[in-house]
């Protein structure tokens, strides 16, 4: 990746939800963002709100609009809603996976695990990919010589980069470098995608035990919070 940026597509993850029960969400209404998230969605505010952002997309699900909200405030702007920036699909969707009640002990659930390369529990990863870059490709356009914020979710934008950086959709959901309300950054000259750099505005508020969670359990007890990898 060689050039110099005229326009910028930040995607940036939601902020903390509140999830006591420990709950993998995915597309499913109701869950909001919790006293942390709605700090760490400020910190976001804080840290764009000198960028020359001229459009903020967001995520249908509540979590997204609501970490969204403080820098279109900032700014002044309006909050598009975006379909297809929404959470991947997950055959696991409400089920939990805390220490105490982790869903993946019981059998009858393993035979959706056959291929991680697709993966085989959700929505392929190409797919992910293809609406992401459609949304981000749009996104470039209608803000071009400026910046746009997409506000979406961990696995989405994980994929979205890997594929970016031309890196194998196989990898461990503790290591996707995606923190919650974290910034990754697509730097394009013209439609020509030259950079991508990453920001952790908020990685102070995230418990220390939290940073590597595949999904957010905030305000949940110790037995609740998300134990081993659920495929997320």
């Amino acid at each position: 990746m060689t050039g110099i940026p005229d326009t910028i597509v930040h995607l940036v993850r939601h902020g903390e939800v509140h999830n006591p029960q420990g709950i993998l969400y995915g597309r499913r209404d109701g869950f909001h963002l919790s006293v942390r998230g709605r700090a760490m969605a400020d910190r976001v505010g804080e840290a764009l709100k000198g960028n020359d952002i001229t459009l903020i997309r967001s995520s249908p699900l509540e979590r997204a609009q609501e970490t969204a909200a403080p820098l279109a405030s900032a700014l002044g702007l309006e909050v598009g809603l975006e379909p297809r920036v929404i959470e991947s699909q997950n055959r696991f969707e409400g089920l939990t996976f805390g220490k105490g009640n982790n869903a993946l002990r019981n059998p009858l659930l393993w035979r959706h695990l056959y291929n991680p390369f697709k993966p085989s529990w959700g929505e392929p990863y190409r797919a992910i990919v293809e609406r992401m870059m459609t949304a981000v490709h749009d996104a470039r356009r209608d803000a071009a010589g400026h910046e746009a914020v997409l506000v979406s979710h961990q696995l989405p934008i994980w994929t979205t980069r890997l594929a970016a950086e031309k890196r194998s959709f196989l990898h461990d959901p503790r290591k996707r470098q995606c923190t919650l309300c974290s910034i990754t950054s697509f730097g394009f000259a013209g439609d020509e995608l030259v950079e991508i750099s990453y920001a952790e505005p908020a990685i102070d508020l995230i418990p220390t035990g939290d940073i590597a969670a595949p999904f957010s359990a905030g305000d949940a007890p110790e037995e609740n919070k998300p134990e081993g990898t659920p495929p997320a």
